[in-house]
């Protein structure tokens, strides 16, 4: 009997070494054997969360070859065997393989210095007043529901409410390769709808900006000179009670030289939330320089452009017809709910996928 679904479940093959990284893990475990390891709790930490970080580049192919063994001797048995009843477990055995196979694909394509890290992430309001305030807060709420998705923690380090909205909102997002995923995230994002809050129900084109930059370990060290930096406190806003309101625990720092501006309030103490700011200041810092010196790269950081016409990079057509389209991959789907909804991974794939091949 021929078999039937061979040509159906075909996965691409490919070469996968992963000598090199059991190398690099072998040499991170010997510092790790060493006395007085644990004496420098920070940098043992950052050690061994450098281990998990490599396994993990290599672990999970271990594992897909071996579920892979396993459906193709499935297949093998329900082919010998004749028995086509076989066929829906030999397909969800396949597909789950697949999945699994474009996923990790997506995870190759991450290999610059800081892909592993954490992210700063800031959404500014941009041009369009209270609709751009109310699109902040939708974007917002998006990255919120893929950051669930994902497994990842998502920290809020500062919010500026507006009225239908935010002004501006920082947060920092914990996980194995958050900046590598969401670095192409950063840049203007276009909305276009029927305006809730116009009772002429005229459509309305608003923007606003999102930021990304790495939570980086310190040895990457970024010099920030107390000179080229303006450090202004103000009390705090939003939740917290009344305490958080009568001090001034909340922390504003402008870097002179690049305009960038950060701000942390979600410390009850100003000496903490000072901390959380110079983290995110040399993180912004970090891109911004790293950014000017890649030509191939904007010339300056996202965040300094015009949040307006000629510099998006992806929109939202919720009317007259629904759809997300990115300007720069030319990556497009109609679904723009589930988008909304936090289902973000089509875009990233493409982005990364669009950049590997421009830097080839």
């Amino acid at each position: 009997m021929g078999n039937p679904w061979k040509k159906t479940y075909l996965i691409p093959g490919g070469v996968f070494d992963s000598s090199s990284l059991k190398d690099e893990v072998h040499r991170l475990e010997e510092i790790t054997s060493q006395s007085g390891f644990w004496d420098n709790h920070e940098k043992a930490e950052n050690t061994m969360a450098a281990i998990k970080r490599v396994k993990a580049r290599y672990e999970p192919w271990e594992t897909l070859v071996a579920e892979l063994e396993d459906a193709q001797v499935l297949l093998s048995l329900a082919d010998e065997a004749g028995d086509e009843s076989m066929e829906a477990e030999v397909s969800q055995a396949f597909e789950a393989v697949s999945q699994t196979y474009e996923k990790l694909k997506t995870l190759q394509l991450l290999g610059e210095k800081t892909d592993s890290a954490s992210a700063f992430v800031t959404i500014h309001s941009g041009a369009g007043g209270t609709e751009s305030c109310d699109w902040a807060a939708m974007l917002y709420r998006m990255y919120g529901r893929w950051v669930e998705q994902q497994g990842f923690k998502m920290t809020l380090l500062d919010i500026q409410e507006a009225e239908g909205g935010i002004k501006s909102v920082d947060v920092q997002i914990e996980g194995d390769y958050v900046h590598g995923l969401l670095k192409g995230e950063g840049g203007i994002h276009r909305l276009v709808r029927i305006s809730p809050f116009d009772s002429a129900g005229r459509r309305h084109t608003s923007f606003a900006s999102v930021y990304v930059s790495p939570v980086f370990d310190d040895d990457i060290e970024v010099d920030v000179k107390s000179e080229d930096i303006r450090v202004d406190t103000y009390r705090a806003s939003g939740a917290g009670g009344q305490h958080i309101n009568k001090t001034s625990s909340a922390v504003r720092m402008t870097h002179l030289e690049s305009g960038i501006v950060v701000q942390c309030q979600n410390e009850r103490s100003q000496l903490k939330n000072r901390v959380t700011a110079m983290k995110v200041l040399k993180s912004r810092l970090y891109e911004y320089y790293r950014q000017k010196q890649d030509e191939k790269r904007a010339s300056t950081a996202a965040e300094k452009k015009d949040i307006g016409w000629g510099s998006q990079i992806r929109s939202y057509v919720f009317h007259p017809y629904t759809m997300v389209k990115d300007l720069r991959t030319r990556y497009e789907t109609g679904n723009i709910q589930a988008v909304m909804d936090g289902d973000l991974d089509p875009f990233i794939e493409a982005y990364l996928r669009w950049r590997a091949g421009g830097l080839s």
